[in-house]
């Protein structure tokens, strides 16, 4: 029978070394994101991840705060994050990054999350070049606004009666599924 590991058995990179560490190359945008929890569950994930960079716009809190760090548990202090007024403002900076931007969320013309492979992003020559994903508000989802500014949508295929999932469930499917693919050499 397998022994579950102790904390103390897990091979854990140190605050300093994890900011010194090679970055996957993945921005994660909140768009008007309203549950700290979400917020705290969204910075735990990217930890988890090594994702490079966190963008907190509109009416999305920022740390330090403590319902923020009650689920994010550090990762809002290891992980690099900005705020923006607005997600317009975001995209303007990741587009002068030269960032592919991919909004989550149901649209006409959508990738679903397992074909993403047909993205020029995930191309083997271009993997390195990265992207950013962006979350919506947990009522409103995405901006249309936003959604005109991307290069695309990615939708998660559903097969229930709800349209939609929590934007921290969302949120750890696609980082999950986005690091898998630009990691896949």
């Amino acid at each position: 029978m397998p022994k579950k590991l102790r904390t103390i058995e897990i091979s854990r990179l140190s605050l300093k070394d994890f900011r010194e560490a090679e970055k996957l190359p993945l921005t994660v945008v909140l768009d008007g994101v309203r549950s700290m929890y979400n917020i705290g569950s969204v910075f735990r994930t990217c930890d988890a991840f090594r994702v490079e960079e966190v963008l907190l716009c509109g009416i999305t809190a920022t740390p330090p705060h403590p319902e923020i760090h009650k689920t994010a548990l550090g990762g809002e202090d290891s992980v690099a994050w900005r705020y923006f007024p607005t997600t317009l403002e975001a995209v303007d900076y990741l587009r002068a990054k030269h960032r592919m931007i991919y909004s989550i969320e149901q649209c006409e013309g959508s990738v679903m999350l397992g074909d993403i492979d047909s993205l020029p992003v995930f191309a083997a020559d271009r993997r390195s070049e990265g992207c950013a994903v962006i979350f919506g508000n947990e009522v409103k989802g995405v901006m249309q606004e936003v959604i005109d500014r991307s290069d695309g949508c990615i939708e998660i295929p559903q097969y229930g009666t709800k349209h939609s999932l929590n934007v921290a469930v969302t949120a750890g499917i696609v980082v999950w599924e986005v690091a898998r693919r630009l990691l896949d050499t």
